[in-house]
C-alpha cells in the first residue's frame, strides 16, 4: 500500500498544475449579433472529406496546402480565415495555418505554400509552430489525428499584420462571423 506523504502530495499537485497549464483551452469566437450562421461547402480534390490526407500535405512530403475549394459565402461577407487545426494534439487545439484577410470572392485557392489568389490584403497569422505559413499534418509516431480545414466568413476585413498571433486573429473575429464551413480529413504515420 502507497502511503501519502507530504513530498508525494506536493510532487502530485505540482503535476497536476504543469499538466493542465499545457493543455490549451481554445477561445471560440462568437458569431456577429443578429447573424444567423450560414453554411459554407468546404472541398479539396486532394482527398475525400474524412479521409486520408495524402502525404504531400504532410510533415512526411512536401508539406504544402491541398487546394481547397468552398461555396460561395453569405451576403455582407467582407473577408474569409481560414484555418488547419489539430483538435487530437496531446496539448489540446493545435494550429497548423492561419490565413486571414483572404477575399471574400475566392472560390478556389490554389495549393501551395503562399496564399496566391486570395487577394492582396490575404495574408498568414502565426501557427502553432511559430511561423507565419501552412505547416501540414505531423502528429507523433504511431499516431493517427483528425484535420479540420475550415473557413470563416466575416463581416469586416482583420487588417492585422502578417504573422499576427491566432489569439489576436480570434479576438478580431469576435462577434463577426458569418458563416463557416469545415473539410476534415486524418493523418498518421
Amino acid at each position: 500500500m502507497l502511503r501519502s506523504t507530504p513530498l508525494v502530495a506536493a510532487l502530485a499537485l505540482a503535476g497536476a498544475a504543469v499538466t493542465s497549464a499545457c493543455a490549451k483551452t481554445p477561445f471560440e469566437p462568437r458569431i456577429a449579433p443578429g447573424a444567423r450562421l450560414a453554411s459554407i461547402t468546404v472541398t479539396t480534390p486532394a482527398f475525400a472529406s474524412a479521409g486520408r490526407i495524402p502525404v504531400d500535405h504532410t510533415c512526411d512530403g512536401t508539406d504544402v496546402r491541398p487546394e481547397l475549394v468552398f461555396s460561395a459565402p453569405p451576403p455582407g461577407t467582407k473577408s474569409l480565415v481560414l484555418l488547419v487545426e489539430d483538435p487530437d494534439a496531446q496539448s489540446g487545439l493545435f494550429t497548423h495555418m492561419v490565413a486571414f484577410d483572404v477575399s471574400p470572392h475566392v472560390r478556389k485557392l490554389p495549393g501551395g505554400a503562399e496564399l496566391t489568389g486570395a487577394g492582396d490584403a490575404a495574408r498568414f497569422g502565426l501557427n502553432d509552430f511559430g511561423s507565419a505559413r501552412y505547416a501540414g499534418p505531423c502528429p507523433p509516431k504511431g499516431e493517427a489525428h483528425r484535420y479540420r480545414f475550415r473557413v470563416l466568413a466575416l463581416d469586416v476585413a482583420l487588417g492585422l499584420p502578417e504573422g499576427a498571433p491566432r489569439e489576436k486573429v480570434d479576438a478580431a473575429m469576435d462577434g463577426h462571423i458569418l458563416g463557416e464551413g469545415i473539410l476534415s480529413g486524418h493523418f498518421g504515420h
